[in-house]
């Protein structure tokens, strides 16, 4: 089950998966320090950054489902 939307803001999954932060930094995310990550959701993050969010949103949930 995902856990983890695009639509979730980045804060929002740091703050409820404080275990995704690892995953956030490796995949080139490292937004969850700025200002920008309580008004911008996931994909918004992911696209500005070149990042695929399909590939980004199954990792931060294969992170969240290793550690419940």
């Amino acid at each position: 089950m995902s856990t983890i939307t695009k639509e979730m803001t980045i804060l929002e999954v740091v703050t409820k998966h404080p275990e995704t932060r690892d995953t956030f930094m490796e995949w080139g995310l490292h937004c969850f320090g700025c200002a920008v990550a309580r008004f911008e959701n996931i994909e918004q993050g992911a696209a500005a950054h070149g990042i695929p969010i399909d590939d980004l949103i199954k990792a931060l949930n294969e992170t969240v489902d290793k550690t419940e």
